[in-house]
């Protein structure tokens, strides 16, 4: 009987700050327990938090109160100077800001930033997904109150169940895992990206702080023979009315012997004809259309652990891979969204950033 109630009382025991955390999601406070609970991960890290933060930061796009600020004017985008950067525009962290990061948009349609994040720091998420999907792909069986850090699929409220239903199951096929599957990745990477100042220079872009879509937030495991290069703009099942920028980060080199990314490095001001023959599915475009919209302007940058490339919903991009590429690449992509002009929630669910 000891045994019996022993397991009880453990398994009511919520800790202490994600106990007092909910208390002010449920005054309505979730935008101030988010702040909370990611203080006392920093000093003390565990899954519980990690767990409830995702939650929480879902909880918490209902009391944005979008005031929107003029977006930050264009200037200051460097010209292509590296091989690497296959006639893209690149920026070195240090130099970052939200002018150069619209100019290069503007005109080339995305953007490298080298140095983004620490590449030991970038790295050390390597080993974080592959337990992430060694959790996915374990059989059932376990307690159901046990978390484990690297995947806990998050529970969404009613309103998201089929957004999340059928959103987790195509990304389940392809070559990665929800970040909101993965709360300590999720957590982690949030921390990186402070560390990089992204937050600012993000609100500054969009003019309003920014929330990421868990639709929208994946770690990648992209093995040469990926199967995933289908040509698309994010827009054309996102929406044409949407502010975003998206964070695409590599954890290891990539572009060479690994997959890595082709973009049309040039500006495109709307969505390109989706479905036509050749493409894979209603929402991407054929080989044959991008030939002929994008012509001779197509790159294929050289990423290096830590470098990111930012590009919003109108970039016509793919996974770039070829049958002599040996290597698996690493990578995370976090789409931001200014809230004011956020996709549809039932589609895309909301986190704040």
């Amino acid at each position: 009987m000891r045994s019996l109630l022993s397991k009880r009382r453990s398994k009511d025991r919520t800790p202490e700050p994600v106990a007092r955390a909910n208390a002010l999601a449920a005054e309505g406070r979730a935008l101030e327990a988010v702040v909370l609970l990611t203080e006392a991960n920093r000093a003390q890290p565990s899954a519980e938090a990690e767990h409830a933060l995702v939650t929480l930061r879902n909880q918490a796009f209902a009391e944005l109160r979008p005031e929107p600020a003029s977006p930050a004017e264009p200037g200051g985008a460097p010209r292509a100077a590296n091989p690497e950067d296959a006639g893209l525009p690149a920026i070195p962290a240090a130099e970052l800001s939200a002018g150069a990061v619209r100019e290069a948009i503007l005109e080339h349609g995305s953007v490298i930033v080298r140095g983004l994040v620490d590449p030991e720091a970038a790295g050390s998420l390597v080993e974080g997904i592959d337990q992430a999907f060694a959790g996915r792909d374990a059989p059932a069986g376990g307690s159901p109150e046990s978390i484990d850090p690297w995947f806990k699929p998050f529970e969404p409220a009613p309103e998201y169940e089929r957004a999340v239903g059928m959103g987790r199951a195509f990304v389940n096929d392809g070559s990665g895992i929800w970040l909101a599957d993965s709360p300590r990745a999720l957590f982690r990477l949030t921390e990186m990206f402070e560390r990089a100042g992204l937050r600012e220079l993000i609100t500054s872009y969009l003019g309003e702080r920014p929330a990421i879509s868990v639709n929208k937030g994946t770690l990648r495991r992209a093995a040469p023979t990926v199967g995933t290069n289908w040509w698309h703009q994010d827009g054309a099942f996102l929406g044409g009315e949407i502010r975003s920028l998206n964070v695409w980060l590599s954890l290891t080199d990539c572009g060479e012997d690994a997959p890595g990314m082709d973009v049309v490095s040039r500006r495109l001001d709307s969505i390109i004809e989706t479905g036509t023959e050749g493409a894979d599915f209603e929402w991407s475009v054929s080989p044959e259309l991008v030939a002929a919209v994008a012509g001779d302007d197509v790159s294929r940058p050289v990423f290096r652990p830590g470098d990111a490339l930012l590009f919003d919903h109108l970039c016509l991009h793919k996974t770039a891979s070829h049958e002599e590429m040996t290597k698996t690449r690493y990578a995370t992509e976090t789409w931001f969204f200014a809230p004011s002009a956020y996709p549809d929630p039932a589609k895309q669910v909301p986190l704040v950033f």
